[in-house]
């Protein structure tokens, strides 16, 4: 383009409707430079502005060599390799300087590497939509700056239906978490009603892999646990393209929806809930289509679905003979009454909420129990203790040479003698541990 502007340049100058001191200017080149072109043009035409390095090689490329020495290598050693990792491995194990670029386009050349731009792109068949509203749901989670910089990053969570593409529920929470799922889905629920099925990606929230299912679990996640408790299927896609409805939606939030939080001044999630539904209310408008049918698949949530017990965490545990279950690290001790002794060595049902209360059921009823402190094991002797817990395990000590003494002290058998000792050494220690 350079060497055309050049020319209409010069044309004009032969023409004498420009001069070489306005063309300099115009071509951004000395005067003395304008002469030589011109007498170049006079002398061979538009060949004569054409450069002379055109097809040439380059006077810093790298000798012929190098390039067979790299290639070689590649196909001996780095055939999969791709032009970065290649070149990592060309430079720290054979000491050959060259760039990446430089190595990408050899590779590229020979055979060894195709571009992305160049690569055959996989072609996903189209989808009908489904029939009528609440027959699936999509729903996904998106993370975004939702509130720019005047707030924090935070995930939007979007239930999309899949036959009209409403938004149906926009929830914020601080991540993909099972507790946040529970409660976007409780409100879901309590506004439209149970839909047949939930359509969401391979979050570990939705689906549990298959060593995990191998190991004898249930195969279910939590979050699968309690649509099967309402009478919801759980679908999961291979691909973001298979449920592309809601990842389109999150394209258009991340435009629109950050636009609109800025205009109205909102900066946190608290702030913003309240106006979700009404964006709800200007998006459907907007962009949802009608049903082919016309129908609601929505059902009605049961009197017996008690959407508080089911959005908890549930495991099964067995309870001991001395009426103890063991659920994440804590002994939980089971009130000794006639009718728990009869569940001995029987299955619990551990419920956890997301604020962490605890709640034990057997034989279809609550479970009164207290949590055993485990501070009070012993200390097994020799154990090894890492340097960063020295000061909490010798306060444990402390307290455990402190009662031990005391029951010394209570005992009827020990002489006043041994007494006198026994309090002369804990005035003694406790004057040596205060500073």
């Amino acid at each position: 383009m350079k060497e055309l502007d050049r020319l209409q340049v010069l044309t004009r100058i032969a023409e004498r409707r420009l001069t070489r001191r306005r063309a300099a200017g115009l071509l951004q080149i000395g005067e003395r430079q304008v002469r030589r072109l011109y007498r170049a043009f006079i002398q061979d035409g538009a060949a004569g502005l054409v450069s002379r390095r055109r097809g040439r090689p380059s006077a810093r490329r790298l000798p012929a060599a190098t390039q067979e020495r790299a290639l070689a290598l590649i196909r001996e050693r780095y055939a999969d390799f791709g032009p970065t990792f290649a070149h990592q491995k060309l430079t720290e194990e054979h000491a050959l300087v060259l760039s990446v670029e430089t190595l990408r386009g050899w590779m590229s050349a020979a055979g060894l590497w195709v571009p992305r731009a160049q690569r055959a792109r996989r072609s996903y068949p189209p989808r009908e939509r489904r029939a009528c509203l609440g027959e699936l749901v999509q729903l996904d989670g998106s993370e975004h700056a939702w509130f720019e910089d005047r707030g924090p990053r935070c995930t939007l969570l979007v239930y999309v239906d899949d036959a009209t593409s409403r938004l149906m529920e926009l929830c914020f929470a601080d991540t993909e978490s099972t507790f946040d799922y529970f409660h976007a889905t409780r409100r879901y629920l309590e506004r439209h009603g149970k839909p047949m099925a939930f359509y969401s990606d391979r979050l570990s929230v939705f689906h549990v892999q298959a060593r995990d299912r191998a190991q004898g679990g249930p195969g279910l996640s939590q979050f699968g646990r309690a649509l099967r408790d309402l009478n919801i299927d759980s679908l999961c896609a291979n691909s973001p393209q298979a449920k592309g409805r809601v990842e389109r939606a999150n394209g258009t939030l991340q435009d629109r929806l950050v636009k609109e939080l800025r205009l109205r001044g909102l900066s946190t999630p608290a702030a913003a809930e309240p106006f979700l539904p009404v964006f709800m209310a200007d998006y459907n408008r907007r962009f949802a289509t009608p049903a082919r049918v016309a129908y609601d698949a929505h059902r009605p949530l049961l009197p017996s679905e008690d959407l508080t017990e089911i959005f908890t965490f549930q495991e099964l545990r067995r309870i001991t003979a001395q009426l103890t279950v063991n659920y994440k690290r804590g002994l939980y001790v089971l009130e000794d009454s006639v009718e728990n002794r009869r569940l001995r060595r029987t299955t619990a049902l551990v419920s956890e909420a997301a604020d962490g209360t605890v709640t034990i059921r057997g034989n279809g009823r609550v479970l009164a129990y207290r949590l055993h402190p485990r501070d009070h094991a012993r200390l097994v002797p020799g154990v090894v203790v890492e340097h960063k817990h020295l000061d909490g395990v010798f306060a444990w000590i402390a307290a455990q040479q402190h009662d031990r003494d005391a029951a010394r002290l209570a005992n009827p058998k020990v002489t006043l003698r041994a007494k006198k000792r026994l309090r002369a050494a804990a005035s003694s220690s406790a004057s040596s541990v205060d500073p």
